[in-house]
């Protein structure tokens, strides 16, 4: 028989079995702020900086069409434009980095 995991969560130990499903997940990772990505599949309908713009905190970066609704991407930090990974007319799936700020 298999012997038990060792888990810690919120600094409190627990002696426990996981499925080989659970121990084989993705782990968490923090976002980065400077990092935009495609939070739903769809479509590139406009990207509305270039590469060296500088912009604000709540600025919109990209219109990405998904599931018939024209949702606008803001960026979360100032700064500038780092590079653009997309174009019009692109699909791009779940996850994909669009633009990166720094």
């Amino acid at each position: 028989m298999k012997e038990p995991d060792k888990l810690n969560i919120d600094q409190t130990h627990y002696t426990t079995r996981v499925s080989r499903r659970w121990a084989e997940r993705k782990h968490y990772t923090p976002p980065e702020p400077g990092k935009i990505y495609s939070f739903i599949p769809g479509t590139v309908v406009e990207v509305l900086v270039r590469e060296g713009d500088s912009v604000s905190a709540g600025d919109d970066i990209v219109i990405l069409d998904a599931m018939k609704m024209k949702n606008r991407l803001k960026s979360h930090i100032s700064g500038k434009v780092i590079s653009i990974n997309v174009s019009p007319g692109d699909r791009v799936p779940k996850g994909v980095m669009l633009v990166e700020i720094a």
